[in-house]
């Protein structure tokens, strides 16, 4: 999933990140991975902490990404990752996950949903997030919300 992520970054990093003059050259490709793993890690930890119901209305179900909560909390991860570990100001972190993470979470979305796609299932995102296939406990109950 880390892989399908970083992908996303990258094929989305354009205005956001590259073009970006709060963003050195030198740091574009820091900023990719840092914001792709902060996203895995926040949805990771979401996962651990049992936020299903936030987790099934990203993965499955329809409505605004940018009014989750869940999001909102994703959201202040990474911008936080990204003043830390790339050293830029939080407007502009800010101004990069505003841009990036819906996009990026609504293709994930896609993938996951999409049965001409297999690079990413529901299955493999559980699995991600620490449940792995076929998994028991609460990610367990994750995947039997997905049907």
């Amino acid at each position: 999933m880390l892989d399908q992520l970083l992908k996303l970054v990258k094929e989305n990093a354009g205005d956001a990140i590259i073009n970006n003059p709060s963003v050195p050259n030198q740091k574009n490709d820091l900023a990719i991975n840092t914001m792709a793993s902060s996203i895995f890690d926040n949805l990771k930890g979401q996962a651990s902490l049992g936020n299903l119901g936030s987790l099934m209305d990203i993965f499955k179900g329809g409505g605004d990404l940018a009014s989750n909560p869940l999001i909102k909390k994703i959201s202040t991860g990474v911008i936080g990752d990204l003043m830390a570990k790339v050293g830029i100001d939080k407007a502009a972190a800010t101004g990069i996950v505003n841009k990036l993470l819906p996009v990026i979470m609504n293709q994930l979305k896609h993938k996951a949903n999409d049965p001409k796609d297999s690079s990413l299932g529901l299955d493999d995102i559980i699995g991600a997030l620490g449940g792995g296939k076929g998994a028991g406990g609460i990610l367990g109950k994750l995947k039997g919300l997905f049907g």
